[in-house]
Order: C-alpha cells, then structure tokens, then sequence
C-alpha cells in the first residue's frame, strides 16, 4: 500500500482510505458482519486511514467500525488514522447542519464513545453552517485540540472563501471534497487553493457512488431507503447518458488490464493536488480491487483518452446525497 503525508497535517496515511457513509443506512440494508470483514481485509492490506461521521447513522457506523478495529485499536492505536466529521443534526424536519461549538462538542463525545477509543486523529466539519461564525467554529475544535479530544483538524464540502474564512482562526489542515470523473469543479479553484496552503485533500465519492463500478445498469433498481433512489444523478436522461460513458471507459480500461473501478480511482490520486481517494464498500471481497488502485500509473496519453470520453458524459454538481443541502 502506497502511502502519503495528508498535507501540513503531517498524518502518515494510506493513499487510499477506508470510508464507512455505506454504514450508516443511507444505502440500504446490509450484512453488518461482512461489513466488518470489508473493514478488517482494507487493515490486512494495508490501510491505515479509515474516514467515517458522526451522521453516517448517528453512532452506527462509528460503532461497526469501532468493534471491526478492535483489536488494532487496543495494541497498535498509533498506527492507525481515525478521522470523523460532525455538524449535521438531525431533527423532526430532516438533517440540518449545525456547528456549533456546544454540538459539535456534544458530536466529539459521541464520536469518541461509539468508536471506544480516547483521541480522534482527524475531526472535520461536515458541511459550513451558515448560522455559526467561522470563528466559533474553529474556536472550539481549537479548545478540543487543547484538551486531547482530537488530533487535528479539517473541513468538508468547503469553497475557498469559507476555508479561508475559517483559519483566521484555526488553519484548516485538511479538506474533504466530492471528486469524480462526473464531478470536477474543484478542479478549477479549490484544489489549487489547497496546493498553495499545503491543505491534506482527501476525495469522497471517486467511483461516483457506485456509478463507476460499472454495476449499474439502466434497470438497476435502488431499494427504499438508498439515497440513491430519489436522485437526479441516478435516473432520466442523466443517468442513462453517463451509463453509456461508463461502457465506454470500461473498455478503455479493459484494454490497460485494469477495471473501471481502479481507473476511476487512479484517476483522482493522479491529480497532484489528491494525496488520498476514500473508498467504501461493505463486502470484503470489493476491497482488492479497490486497493490495486493505487498500482494503477497514467500517462498524460492516458489522461487525454479519459478527457475524451468523458466529453460525451453531464457533469453533475450541487450537495451529494442533496438532502444535506
């Protein structure tokens, strides 16, 4: 397993991490046992960064992968990354962001205690929360530092105006972006914003959410509780043109040797601004290939085919999955 260090953060990490947002509920029902043998293949393969939320299920994916790293946790816990994210809440209405300095120190507690272990290596704000001052924000995860509860610090879903904003205070260390061969806007400021100030990014969501596994089809149906089901980015015309793009990079990527699956996620870490592409799954018979990714080496030939085809393809954008919006 290659490894990097995740920016000014200075964490020795895996170029690939593991992510856990499939655990949660928000992709349907599951085998929670095979989920935890998912876990512990990515750890015996060398993975050492594992990426989960306070709202993948409020507590249930920090559990299952609590109890899958047990044992790693309890003798080598300096060998491994823990890194969660807080600042969604959910109420009677729906999720709603919320970072505020008493509920994001409400959401270290609970992190801490669904995943039994005394330190968060890396704490991230989920979303910006319009209704909180950057600075109060920051401010806590500052006093959280100080008192031991996390290691560093990051942000997600952050443009450059709003990670600026907040490292007046606290600098951000690291930020966590949606990065897919569908999705590339952070191409254009954000990512070279982080090159400047040496912020670790770690991308979510490179296999497009399952788009680019080449699994899907035009009658794959998503059961009721998948996010998936009721978004734009999996049904009508979008859906079906970036299916037949998806065909198309399939073969590129069967004359290379490679799946779709490794192309796709090679492509992110090619980026030189990506020091890690977070990758989930809950059965442990996905992870290698998955973790051959980072095998995968593309020349700028290579680079220029993809661009190509990924002409014929509809961009998607705006919050994913878009009930966080």
């Amino acid at each position: 397993m290659k490894t990097t260090t995740l920016g000014r953060s200075g964490l020795h990490v895996s170029r690939i991490a593991f992510g856990t947002w499939q655990l949660g509920g928000d992709w349907g029902r599951f085998d929670e046992d095979a989920a935890v043998s998912a876990i512990r293949r990515a750890r015996e393969l060398g993975v050492n960064f594992f990426d989960t939320a306070q709202a993948y299920g409020f507590g249930a994916s920090e559990r299952i992968l609590g109890e899958a790293l047990r044992a790693e946790l309890t003798r080598h816990r300096d060998e491994l990354v823990i890194a969660t994210k807080g600042g969604l809440r959910q109420t009677d209405s729906g999720l709603v962001r919320d970072a505020s300095p008493e509920w994001l120190r409400r959401g270290v507690d609970a992190s801490l205690a669904a995943l039994g272990i005394d330190h968060i290596d890396l704490y991230q704000v989920h979303w910006p929360d319009p209704a909180v001052p950057p600075s109060e924000t920051a401010g806590a995860l500052h006093d959280l530092i100080t008192e031991g509860k996390i290691r560093h610090a990051g942000v997600s879903n952050f443009n450059t105006a709003q990670m600026h904003e907040f490292s007046e205070t606290l600098a951000v260390e690291t930020l966590q972006p949606p990065y897919h061969l569908f999705r590339r806007e952070i191409e254009d400021e954000i990512l070279p914003y982080c090159r400047r100030h040496d912020i670790g990014v770690l991308v979510y969501g490179p296999l497009a959410h399952g788009l680019l596994t080449g699994m899907l089809n035009a009658h794959t149906v998503f059961a009721p509780d998948d996010w998936r089901r009721t978004s734009a980015v999996f049904s009508g015309d979008t859906y079906r043109r970036n299916l037949a793009t998806v065909r198309a990079m399939e073969k590129f990527a069967a004359d290379r040797g490679i799946t779709v699956s490794q192309l796709a996620i090679a492509w992110t870490l090619a980026n030189p601004a990506v020091h890690v592409a977070i990758v989930g799954t809950r059965r442990a018979s996905h992870v290698d290939d998955s973790l051959g990714a980072v095998q995968v080496s593309l020349s700028e030939s290579d680079l220029d085919e993809i661009d190509r085809i990924m002409a014929s393809a509809t961009p998607v954008a705006g919050p994913s999955p878009e009930n966080v919006c």
